[in-house]
């Protein structure tokens, strides 16, 4: 009887124990999204240290969706690639952010500038960083938006086309991509270099103030860290690219939701959102006040997706099955099943 009371005793804690432990494992889900007009194709860069996600370079056709996880710890950056041009056997190049691998996947090759960056750290039992950069240049709107986290967790991002407000002296050929100031003119002032390595000598040029009146939560230049680092808590992680496509005005869109397993992406459905974009341009998008309290815009609407989920974890636990679920319910069903063979186990002893 003292042996069963004290196995009943420890019982609620080995079970709180286990679910933290699968919890922090799993890290977050990344679901990446493709608003724009034609097709993206996002590369992935993990930062020296972490793994490799199930990939690092994919195909991304207008409104579709997928998603990968990524473990605790895990650090890197994400960005579209555009104007691509790949053979049946995966080779070719991008007109823009290409990664310089000849190939779909990237293969830990970092985005060649100008890109627009989204970049993460996930904490270890602690907080999140991520931020949108504009340093290396700017080639397509992005969003990045928590879900299910605690703390801050506010949307961040540039919605603005920088490309129809870029100075013809940043300018891509064919206008598809803004380099920064550093990329264009090399000089240390404009790259916080040299004698401009420090805060206190690096300071924002017209080029990269104009850069954050436009999109004024992301990443103008090295030392911006105030208003362009945010954190969160145990969230995961939308990254939508083109928000708010130029071609919509109005801003019709959805929060993608996840079904059953296809090989041909995730066909997003459609709804209505409203906002106003707080930057330079003719522009419109999500829309960000400036503050740290979130967007300005609202959403409503509802979408299906057709799951292609690049990651091992939503094929195990979706198979062949047509129930609708988010990321983050596929991730909980993990833990659960995790749970229940840990609880029979434990029965057992």
């Amino acid at each position: 009887m003292d042996h069963l009371c004290h196995r009943s005793s420890t019982f609620p804690l080995f079970l709180v124990t286990l679910l933290v432990a699968t919890k922090v494992s799993y890290g977050a889900t990344f679901t990446f999204v493709n608003r724009c007009e034609n097709t993206v194709w996002p590369g992935i860069l993990a930062n020296a240290g972490s793994p490799r996600l199930d990939s690092t370079g994919f195909e991304l056709p207008k409104e579709t969706s997928r998603s990968f996880l990524a473990p605790t710890g895990w650090s890197g950056r994400f960005w579209a690639r555009t104007s691509c041009n790949f053979d049946d056997s995966g080779s070719g190049s991008c007109l823009t952010g290409d990664c310089g691998s000849g190939q779909v996947e990237c293969n830990g090759l970092g985005a060649v500038p100008p890109a627009t960056l989204a970049e993460f750290t996930l904490g270890t039992g602690g907080q999140d960083f991520y931020d949108v950069s504009l340093v290396d240049g700017y080639n397509v709107p992005m969003l990045i938006e928590g879900s299910g986290g605690s703390g801050m967790c506010a949307s961040t991002g540039c919605s603005t086309d920088l490309n129809r407000q870029c100075p013809q002296e940043l300018k891509v050929s064919g206008g598809e991509a803004c380099k920064s100031a550093c990329e264009a003119f090399g000089s240390p002032e404009y790259c916080c270099s040299g004698a401009f390595n420090t805060p206190d000598t690096c300071k924002p040029s017209v080029y990269s103030e104009m850069f954050k009146a436009a999109c004024p939560r992301s990443y103008s230049y090295a030392y911006d860290d105030a208003t362009s680092t945010f954190t969160c808590t145990g969230a995961d992680y939308t990254v939508t690219f083109c928000p708010s496509s130029p071609s919509q005005k109005s801003t019709s869109y959805s929060t993608p939701m996840t079904s059953s397993s296809t090989s041909q992406g995730s066909t997003v459905g459609t709804g209505s959102a409203s906002g106003l974009d707080s930057g330079l341009g003719s522009g419109s998008g999500l829309g960000y006040s400036g503050s740290i309290s979130g967007s300005t815009g609202t959403e409503t609407g509802s979408g299906e997706t057709m799951l292609t989920d690049g990651s091992w974890l939503a094929g195990l636990a979706m198979g062949d099955s047509n129930r609708i679920a988010s990321p983050t319910v596929l991730r909980h069903s993990s833990m659960a099943c995790a749970t229940f063979f840990a609880l029979v186990s434990f029965i057992h002893l």
